[in-house]
């Protein structure tokens, strides 16, 4: 698959909660009871639309198939502030640079709905240096850790990008 092919999709389809599903599953980052939460996520979107649900999502395609999907939203309580809950890669296209694309595009949306910055949160383990090294790639700061958060041994990182 060619990355320079790449469409992205805002709108949520029913088939997307399938393909969310198969990505996060791919991936072997997450733990079994976080699957259907990222599929919780998209039903929600489908069913009382983003604006309500508060779950807006980005989906890259390539050659007509979905292989990348972020899942962002306002942070209740802040102005101008937004969480990214999910980005997520389908492992068979990790390492391609789609990662980066896909969230600088999710970036412009943000800025797009008034974000003045966006937190993303991820494990201390070892197994997720990858993935806080991607965050310090697209310009994220590491703001802090909760140590032993989701479980003794396993902390909680927080990643903060800043748009002026």
């Amino acid at each position: 698959m060619n990355i320079n092919n790449i469409i992205f999709r805002s709108e949520v389809l029913p088939e997307d909660v399938e393909n969310v599903r198969e990505i996060v599953t791919s991936t072997d980052f997450f733990y079994d009871f976080e699957i259907p939460i990222a599929v919780e996520l998209v039903e929600d979107a489908l069913k009382y639309g983003s604006e309500k649900s508060g779950y807006y999502f980005l989906f890259a395609m390539v050659d007509g198939k979905t292989v990348a999907y972020t899942c962002y939203g306002p942070t209740t309580g802040s102005v101008g502030g937004f969480d990214l809950f999910w980005i997520a890669t389908r492992n068979d296209m990790r390492g391609s640079g789609i990662g980066s694309v896909i969230v600088e595009e999710t970036h412009k949306k943000i800025v797009e709905m008034g974000g003045r910055f966006v937190i993303a949160e991820t494990s201390s383990m070892e197994k997720y240096k990858p993935t806080r090294k991607f965050y310090l790639k697209n310009h994220y700061v590491n703001e802090g850790e909760i140590r032993d958060f989701y479980k003794p041994g396993d902390g909680k990182v927080f990643f903060v990008r800043r748009f002026s």
